[in-house]
């Protein structure tokens, strides 16, 4: 086979990017290793920054999203007993943020990818095995789809098949500078039948620990623990995770909260992780592919966005103009960013949770973060902008 970009990776990222070049009349091959089933269904982010929906309408996919996305113009932050809400079009010009499942993103993208006639193809259970020669001008991925191998011919590679993926890897470790943090957390994950018992996020610091309340939607809530680091979800069982919820998002001593049957529980380690650069040859990276966040900030499948945003320009611009110069400043140009979402993420993250060892001064200190924040617009306005998604450069 033979194309102008390669894709490795059908979720959100490389989905986009097969959007993006496809409208631009660039030729591009998506590679996904599981089947559509399993793409369409595992869970991930539901919070998505203002520029990710403008993308998406402007690509067509926003018809979904528009009719089923749940705007939201704020988030609450409780502490203390008490709630203050952030206001996010005062804040940042009019710009808010919009739950919707990346499950149903990817499956919009993969329903325009497959049913417009020319779309680009998309190949399931195709299990990329190696990046050939990805700092010469003909870069070939090894794969094999249907019990055989076959190679893919490119100009260009697009690594959007996350931490775990051959991409990352693909690049000489000797070229490679990898930043980390690890938390001593995780979260305990839920989903709910349940109508959410708030019209916006609310993110707690509490003294039993962190609790975040999102929702799926109308009619299905989706809520998160601080728990140790290595906890089994087998371990709560559904009453106490609804006690320990209803303890922890208490105003005053009010601990109502709508209460339903839980659909599925998970945990999830905290950490945060940077691979520099983000480009090697004609091998590009995009999303955990490259970097990870904790999900405190809402940012990591936004990042994702922003990556094959400046990628799908730096292509755009290099077949138009026959310049390389967006595609030689891409990963500076990602990391620009990345760098302050990661700053960002560290900020809710290390202030909204308790750490195992945390003194009295330290809590201290973090409750007057967010007293700051509740009683400074400057302050405010800063997560605002922040959560709302920076500005592409």
């Amino acid at each position: 086979m033979r194309t102008t970009v390669g894709i490795i990776g059908g979720g959100p990222a490389g989905l986009l990017l097969a959007r993006l070049l496809h409208r631009a009349g660039i030729d591009c091959v998506v590679l996904e290793s599981r089947d559509r089933a399993y793409v369409e269904r595992r869970q991930r982010a539901g919070i998505l920054e203002q520029g990710t929906v403008d993308v998406l309408r402007e690509c067509g996919a926003g018809g979904r999203l528009d009719r089923e996305g749940l705007p939201h113009q704020g988030i609450e932050l409780r502490f203390e007993g008490r709630g203050h809400r952030v206001d996010f079009p005062s804040a940042t010009g009019g710009k808010s943020v919009m739950v919707y499942a990346q499950t149903e993103i990817v499956k919009d993208l993969i329903a325009l990818q497959l049913e417009e006639p020319g779309g680009p193809p998309l190949l399931f259970e195709a299990e990329a095995l190696a990046i050939e020669k990805p700092d010469s001008a003909a870069p070939v991925i090894r794969f094999r789809h249907e019990g055989r191998e076959q190679t893919l011919s490119c100009d260009y590679v697009a690594g959007c098949d996350g931490f775990h993926g051959i991409a990352r890897r693909a690049i000489p470790a000797d070229r490679v500078r990898t930043f980390e943090h690890a938390y001593p957390y995780s979260w305990l994950g839920v989903l709910a039948d349940v109508a959410p018992s708030c019209e916006e996020l609310i993110y707690a610091r509490h003294r039993r620990g962190f609790a975040l309340h999102s929702m799926r939607s109308p009619h299905v809530s989706r809520l998160y623990l601080q728990v140790p680091g290595g906890t089994d979800p087998d371990d709560w069982s559904h009453e106490r995770i609804w006690d320990e919820l209803s303890t922890r998002f208490a105003l005053d001593g009010d601990r109502t909260l709508e209460r339903g049957p839980i659909t599925a529980t998970s945990v999830t380690p905290m950490r945060s992780f940077v691979q520099e650069p983000m480009r090697h040859g004609r091998l590009f990276l995009a999303g955990d592919a490259a970097h990870i966040v904790p999900p405190t900030g809402a940012k990591g499948l936004n990042l994702a966005v922003t990556d094959v945003i400046t990628m799908a320009r730096a292509l755009i611009h290099h077949q138009e103009t026959g310049s390389s110069e967006l595609l030689d400043g891409y990963s500076r140009t990602c990391l620009r960013r990345v760098w302050q979402a990661e700053r960002f993420s560290y900020f809710m993250t290390d202030t909204l949770h308790r750490r195992p060892d945390e003194t009295p001064f330290e809590d201290r200190e973090r409750i007057a973060r967010l007293e700051r924040i509740a009683s400074s617009p400057t302050a405010s306005a800063e997560l605002a902008e922040n959560y709302v998604g920076l500005p592409l450069s």
